[in-house]
């Protein structure tokens, strides 16, 4: 049975929904005293879903949530940390296959019987390959730099 790509997409359109974890919107919702603390700036960059430089590591958490990975380092002899997310990008994929097989297939005197048949056809298939769609590196637990979307 093959899945065509617009079932597929929706089936993962629908995963993708049920399985996020969370909005900026239901964060501060879990975290109230965290997101009054903040300065008005940084609230309105928050219900955005924006960041800037100086935000500190709990409020990038309210913008963007958890990062897929997270390292830590030295750089100039000051420790750092480093917050990466992931996406997917679909990539399509045509084909075009045929060929002999044995099985159940043409229709003799009475009816279907087995033997080698040809067959062939067209296909087409989605795949997703995962690249890193974000990253922010802290200086002393604050926002120093950070980028985000796609590098062509």
């Amino acid at each position: 049975m093959k899945i065509r790509p617009l079932l597929l997409l929706s089936i993962l359109a629908l995963f993708t929904v049920s399985c996020s974890s969370s909005t900026p919107a239901k964060r501060i919702e879990e975290n109230p005293k965290l997101y009054s603390s903040l300065s008005p700036r940084h609230q309105a960059l928050i219900d955005s879903g924006k960041i800037e430089n100086g935000m500190t590591t709990r409020a990038v958490y309210l913008a963007w949530g958890h990062p897929d990975s997270q390292a830590e380092g030295q750089e100039k002899g000051k420790t750092i940390e480093k917050w990466s997310y992931n996406g997917l990008a679909p990539v399509y994929h045509q084909s075009f296959y045929g060929g002999f097989g044995y099985g159940w297939g043409g229709h003799g005197r009475h009816g279907r019987h087995r033997g080698y048949y040809p067959y062939n056809g067209f296909g087409s298939s989605v795949s997703y390959v995962p690249y890193r769609a974000a990253w922010v590196k802290f200086l002393n637990g604050r926002v120093d730099s950070w980028q985000r979307g796609r590098i062509q």
